[in-house]
């Protein structure tokens, strides 16, 4: 299975690569998202370690059943070859109506078809106030 674009990445593949994964995850369907990482696919996700696809599709199914008003911002920082940095943030409202601003680095490795093999995240939350949000 390929994933275009695949590396070596240039600044508007990588770009449009990055806004591709924007993309997939604010439709907050686990299973479409999964089918862009690699069957081995390896994740840090905070301190959560996930293995492959199915791993990946349950981490996300209980990550948008708890994240209500999901909303995701991503931006590249840096590419080289198969590898890439980003940072993101994110906003959403938990099950007790408190709403949340995450802000993270990701570090992503993708494999010769453009399907990502490893995905290393780092994540702070930060409570907002509804009218403090920015991602609407």
């Amino acid at each position: 299975m390929k994933k275009f674009p695949a590396p070596p990445f240039n600044e508007e593949t990588a770009k449009l690569k990055v806004q591709m994964a924007e993309d997939a995850w604010n439709t907050k369907n686990p299973v479409e998202v999964s089918k862009a990482y690699t069957p081995d696919s390896e994740w840090r996700n905070r301190t959560q370690f996930i293995n492959g696809r199915q791993e990946i599709v349950d981490f996300l199914t209980e990550k948008w059943n708890n994240e209500r008003h999901y909303k995701l911002k991503k931006e590249l920082w840096g590419f080289r070859e198969n590898r890439m940095a980003v940072r993101f943030e994110y906003e959403f409202q938990d099950k007790n109506d408190q709403w949340f601003r995450a802000y993270g680095n990701e570090l992503w490795e993708f494999d010769e078809n453009g399907l990502m093999k490893k995905r290393f995240a780092s994540i702070n939350d930060m409570k907002i106030d509804e009218h403090e949000r920015k991602l609407t």
